[in-house]
């Protein structure tokens, strides 16, 4: 089968310390970031030939190669949704992989939580998706209109079928509190939570608290993807990519898939975990941590379940009392701390932290940390990665 292993390697990663203000603007987080990432692949610039961004990011190629002095772009591109996270990844590799560029640089940059903003997102000005005017014009008009009601729709059916209290969700946020304080550059550094802070924090939409939901942060990320013949000339252990998908289902929106026959599961996840899982020639028990979508606590379960961890329904007793999810346990989970524990930048930090685990150099460092899993866009168009340290 013709496929993208062991065709393209991450060889720079660069991440800003999470903050609720930055005091810088995007475009500033964005330069600074990809600067970083390519010192730490032992490039400059002028090496680079191409970027993809997530589409809403407001640091645009045009404004990128001009701050930066870059002058030889051959491939640019974007992706879009939850899911962007692996899928830029994805594009990256195919793009080395087909030989259409040699060094590309992935970044995301977004002051969430200040709002530090120099041009505003392209949605905005009247610039509707088909996914805006669905949610304006069939579910606002009856008081559906918050990401936090969207989610709960789909979780209280979760908890119906499978005969769940939401009060087990909360050891997937403890969890990641737990590995977020270790991390110096999280929001939450030196600040784990116990279970008992869970359930006493506010419900925000039955069955879901604050403590479910991410945390806006301003920060930004980047990584250079190439070649793994060129990666061997480079400054950093490669981290090969393995396997890559995207998938969407039918009848998929964005937290919205509500016109299916079951809305209790996260199908495109599972699709994604299918064609990964073979193109990369492993399974699921040969994986030695996740770095799964928490942007909404409860969908980690939901999530462990689609990619094969364990079996439907079981999801949120494998995350009981944080043991096997947490370092130490059988499938450490989210080890820099992920959305809920380090800082929301739409899962680019996800994709960071598993390149770390790789290389060794993570603050909640896995032992053997070979195969490392991550997942994109739960609970909409998904995307997902295998990477490894060998080709």
């Amino acid at each position: 089968m013709n496929n993208i292993k062991n065709r393209a390697a991450i060889v720079g990663i660069s991440m800003t310390k999470f903050s609720k203000d930055s005091e810088r603007t995007e475009l500033y987080l964005t330069c600074q970031c990809i600067k970083a990432a390519l010192d730490d692949a032992g490039l400059t610039p002028d090496d680079v030939d191409g970027l993809v961004k997530q589409t809403d990011d407001a640091s645009d190629e045009h404004a990128v190669t001009s701050s930066m002095g870059m002058g030889n772009l051959t491939y640019f591109g974007e992706s879009r949704w939850g899911a962007a996270p692996s899928a830029m990844a994805m594009r990256a590799a195919m793009g080395v992989a087909t030989g259409v560029a040699n060094y590309i640089v992935v970044y995301r940059s977004v002051n969430g939580a200040s709002k530090r903003r120099m041009t505003p997102s392209m949605r905005t000005s009247g610039q509707m998706s088909t996914s805006d005017l669905l949610q304006w014009t069939f579910h606002a008009p009856f008081g559906h209109m918050s990401d936090a009601g969207r989610v709960a729709m789909i979780v209280r059916r979760y908890m119906h079928e499978f005969g769940i209290n939401n009060d087990q969700f909360g050891w997937v946020p403890t969890v990641c509190r737990e590995h977020g304080a270790r991390n110096a550059n999280s929001m939450f550094y030196q600040k784990p939570i116990v279970f008992e802070d869970y359930l006493k924090s506010k419900m925000i939409v039955e069955p879901l608290r604050r403590m479910d939901f991410y945390e806006e942060a301003d920060a930004a990320a980047a990584l250079v993807v190439t070649t793994p013949e060129r990666a061997k000339d480079l400054k950093q252990r490669p981290v090969y990519v393995l396997g890559a998908a995207q998938h969407m289902a039918l009848e998929t929106e964005e937290l919205t898939s509500y016109y299916r026959p079951s809305i209790s599961g996260l199908p495109e996840m599972g699709k994604v975990g299918e064609k990964i899982f073979t193109m990369a020639g492993v399974a699921p028990k040969d994986i030695k941590c996740v770095q799964l979508d928490d942007s909404y606590g409860p969908f980690v379960p939901m999530q462990l379940e689609e990619l094969g961890f364990c079996n439907q329904g079981e999801g949120v007793d494998f995350c009981n009392r944080g043991d096997r999810i947490r370092l130490g346990g059988e499938l450490p989970l989210n080890t820099s701390g992920g959305s809920l524990g380090e800082g929301h930048i739409h899962g680019m930090n996800h994709v960071i932290e598993a390149v770390r685990q790789i290389r060794g150099t993570s603050t909640a460092q896995v032992k053997d940390a070979e195969l490392v899993l991550v997942a994109s866009g739960a609970g909409g168009p998904a995307s997902g990665l295998i990477l490894g340290g060998k080709s």
